[in-house]
């Protein structure tokens, strides 16, 4: 299709204007970060790394560094495993309700956090605390894996659908029993969706605030907690521009690689 100047010159100045509303406030944290006084102010009157090092000090955002990292691990592991599985079933078999089950393993990513939230709060007050288990990071990790699920399921999914099944029957054929036949074929197959799905996952799970606030619990903070809870602080505001920053960098890296990946894969034709 052949656009006008006009149109290209107007689709341009939109594209511009959209990137702008999305990545400039993203780029003043970072160069607040930096500034030298206490108060959020532009320009800055100087440029000084003195915030970084007093937030490499800070035992609670490091602490809170550190149940994010953990978090976003046991999530993305739960979401391999089970995305992985619900991927293989509705990609390679046949039975009732198959496009009901994708429906609802990609609805948790649809739904607003605070009700995903909320149905989870009271989900683990029911059925966990008559066992003995609390909310605090187990309970973040199983919020966090219901729509990290999603993300690798989709992943995946995707990749089985341009991979042929004949591969994995020709080697049945020769003898391979099903575990043999997924080892040595459909993993090797699936390997750049499953490092794209669980990059995605714990990029997810890393920056997530809403559904954390309703499973953590009062003794887990994870870093966008603890950035939420010290914004109204004066004295923390510079520090929490650091921790932002270094939030925005870390959510970046694994979302950039994703993306390397499944271009990568994209390129794959069906055998």
């Amino acid at each position: 299709m052949r656009l006008s100047r006009t149109a290209r010159v107007l689709l341009r100045l939109g594209a511009g204007i959209g990137f702008a509303v999305i990545y400039v406030p993203l780029l003043l944290v970072l160069v607040n970060s930096f500034n030298p006084d206490r108060s959020a102010g532009w320009p800055p009157s100087g440029l000084t790394p003195h915030w970084w090092a007093v937030a490499v000090r800070n035992d609670g955002a490091v602490g809170a560094l550190w149940v994010s990292v953990k978090a976003g691990l046991g999530a993305t592991a739960l979401a391999l495993v089970l995305g992985t599985l619900l991927a293989l079933a509705v990609a390679r078999r046949r039975f009732l309700g198959r496009d009901t089950l994708s429906f609802v393993v990609v609805l948790p990513l649809a739904l607003p956090g605070i009700v995903t939230g909320i149905a989870l709060d009271s989900a683990f007050g029911t059925v966990l605390e008559p066992l003995g288990v609390g909310l605090g990071l187990f309970t973040v990790v199983l919020g966090h894996a219901t729509f990290c699920v999603v993300v690798v399921f989709n992943n995946v999914a995707a990749r089985l659908r341009r991979t042929a099944g004949s591969q994995e029957e020709a080697a049945m054929d020769l003898g391979a029993h099903t575990f043999r036949a997924f080892v040595d074929i459909t993993l090797p197959q699936l390997r750049p969706a499953l490092l794209a799905g669980g990059l995605l996952a714990f990029a997810l799970s890393f920056d997530e605030i809403v559904v954390t606030t309703f499973t953590a619990g009062p003794g887990v903070r994870t870093l966008p907690l603890w950035i939420y809870d010290n914004m109204t602080r004066p004295q923390q505001a510079p520090v929490v521009n650091v921790v932002a920053a270094v939030l925005v960098l870390l959510s970046v890296i694994p979302i950039h690689l994703a993306q390397r990946l499944s271009a990568g894969t994209s390129t794959t034709s069906r055998i």
